[in-house]
């Protein structure tokens, strides 16, 4: 092996991949609910997707961002008008949009310090791993960038205590996902952009899992109706091209002027014209009010058939973005299942997640939900077993 062995990888090489479906090397078949962790939203070469990136593959693949690139303007202005915001920096990751975050509001506000929550997630690179709320990112490093503080997620009177003129930003997940599926609660959204306001700070809310139509809607805080200054965007953003956006009110587009910030690869001709053909396709009212019908229905029946089994705590989340919270380890439950032929992933320790493509069939949804009934029994009766 010629890598660095930074994954657990499971013993499973997919080498092909048709909407909901992926194939192995030995040719069995599995239904994926995780989507790339969350990329694959249109589901695995969706055909617009992939002619859109075959056409720019003939005409240009690169050209360095001094040149114009109409077709990352486009893509820029359908992302911007879908988040109500005004300007876009393209990068090529949820990390690097983070970064840029960090970049933009201590630059505008001309202050250090940032606040997180814990047990959140902003990326692996030094300041987002610095503004992680989570031990296990952060060990090994040494010492981490001084400027974050984190608080407790969904703790109201925690965020009423904050009279700190220091602070350049508060950065929030609406939905912390490798947190554990944890969905925040109005009240609590709304005290963050209050404190916001109050101190003159920024909002900026870290969309890189919920975003893209994940929760039904074209970003997860509409949901709370907030308005943030900055909002970060990638996972599903080009269907799997590798990209990420930072998207920002009009009022900070001065602090990031030429030779402010920048990114080689970033809104690239082909990633941007990926990009360009995925929001076209999930930006739609009738798309994205599917995506809410499905994941009512999904949450439904797996809270109506996992009544009763005494692992079970509870079933959280947003459109297609659930969690199962179990008593027990996730991780054997993730195994089981993909024996049986159904790809999910743990979120946290004890949290089994499930994010299928956007456009699953009802049917699929069906499928799964007795497959995790079917394992989660099969778990509990081996454990009443020992």
């Amino acid at each position: 092996m010629s890598l660095f062995p930074t994954y657990n990888r499971f013993p499973l090489t997919i080498v092909s991949g048709n909407g909901t479906k992926v194939t192995d090397d030995n040719g069995k078949d599995y239904l994926d609910f995780v989507s790339g962790i969350a990329v694959c939203n249109l589901g695995h070469r969706p055909p617009i997707v992939q002619k859109a990136i075959e056409e720019q593959l003939n005409k240009v693949w690169h050209v360095s961002n001094l040149y114009e690139i109409p077709i990352q303007e486009q893509a820029a202005e359908i992302l911007s008008e879908a988040a109500d915001l005004d300007y876009v920096f393209f990068c090529n990751s949820g990390a690097e949009a983070n970064e840029a975050a960090i970049k933009l509001a201590r630059k505008h506000t001309g202050r250090e310090k940032i606040i997180t929550f814990k047990q959140s997630f902003h990326g692996r690179t030094f300041a987002t791993m610095s503004a992680t709320g989570q031990e296990k990112i952060q060990e090994g490093f040494g010492s981490l960038l001084p400027t974050f503080e984190y608080f407790p997620y969904n703790d109201v009177s925690s965020i009423e205590e904050v009279h700190d003129g220091h602070v350049a930003a508060i950065m929030v997940e609406v939905i912390q996902g490798e947190g554990g599926v944890v969905p925040g609660t109005k009240e609590f959204l709304k005290k963050v952009e209050e404190k916001c306001r109050e101190l003159g700070a920024l909002l900026i809310i870290d969309e890189v899992q919920t975003g893209i139509g994940r929760t039904g809607k074209a970003f997860a805080y509409q949901h709370y109706g907030l308005d943030p200054d900055i909002v970060t965007t990638a996972k599903g953003l080009g269907s799997g091209f590798p990209v990420g956006a930072m998207i920002g009110k009009a009022e900070l587009e001065g602090s990031f002027q030429a030779g402010s910030h920048g990114s080689t690869f970033g809104g690239n001709p082909l990633a941007s014209a990926a990009v360009k053909a995925t929001l076209q396709e999930i930006f739609t009212s009738d798309f994205l009010e599917e995506v809410i019908n499905k994941g009512k229905a999904f949450k439904r029946k797996l809270q109506e058939s996992l009544t009763g089994f005494s692992s079970v705590s509870e079933v959280r989340g947003e459109g297609l973005m659930l969690g199962v919270a179990v008593q027990t380890e996730a991780l054997p439950l993730v195994h089981s299942l993909r024996e049986k032929g159904l790809l999910a992933v743990v979120a946290g320790p004890n949290v089994l997640r499930l994010l299928p493509p956007l456009n699953v069939e009802y049917e699929e949804i069906d499928q799964a939900v007795t497959l995790i009934t079917e394992v989660i029994r099969q778990q509990e009766a081996s454990l009443q077993k020992a």
